[in-house]
C-alpha cells in the first residue's frame, strides 16, 4: 500500500471555502478516479509561524502502480483546478510513503 500525502497550508481569507471544496468536492473527484481506496482529512495541530491553517490529505493507494496513473491521467487537471480556485493563498507539498505494517491494540 502506498500513502499519497498532501499537505497545504492555506490562508486564512480563503480557508472556510477551500475547507467546504475540499469535503464536498475535491477528495470525490480524486477518489473517482479509481486510482485509490480511501481518503483522509486531518488537521496539522501546530501554530504556522507564516499564519494559515495546515491540513493533510492522506489518499491510500493500492500499488505504486495506482498512483503513477494517477500522476499521468488525473493529476493535473486536479491540481490545476485548485490552483485556479484559490491560487496563491495555498501552499501544498506532497510525499509518498510505503505502508511496511499496521498495528492496532488487542481490544480493536
Amino acid at each position: 500500500m502506498i500513502i499519497y500525502n498532501v499537505t497545504l497550508t492555506i490562508d486564512n481569507s480563503i480557508h472556510d471555502k477551500w475547507l467546504d471544496w475540499m469535503k464536498k468536492k475535491h477528495i470525490n473527484d480524486v477518489l473517482a478516479t479509481g486510482q485509490f481506496i480511501s481518503a483522509r482529512l486531518v488537521k496539522v495541530l501546530v501554530d504556522e509561524e507564516m499564519g494559515g491553517t495546515t491540513y493533510s490529505v492522506q489518499y491510500l493507494a493500492a500499488s505504486k502502480e495506482h498512483l503513477e496513473n494517477y500522476y499521468a491521467n488525473y493529476a493535473k487537471k486536479l491540481r490545476d483546478e485548485g490552483l485556479a480556485l484559490f491560487a496563491d493563498k495555498m501552499l501544498a507539498f506532497r510525499t509518498e510513503l510505503e505502508v511496511l505494517a499496521e498495528f492496532y491494540h488487542e481490544s480493536n
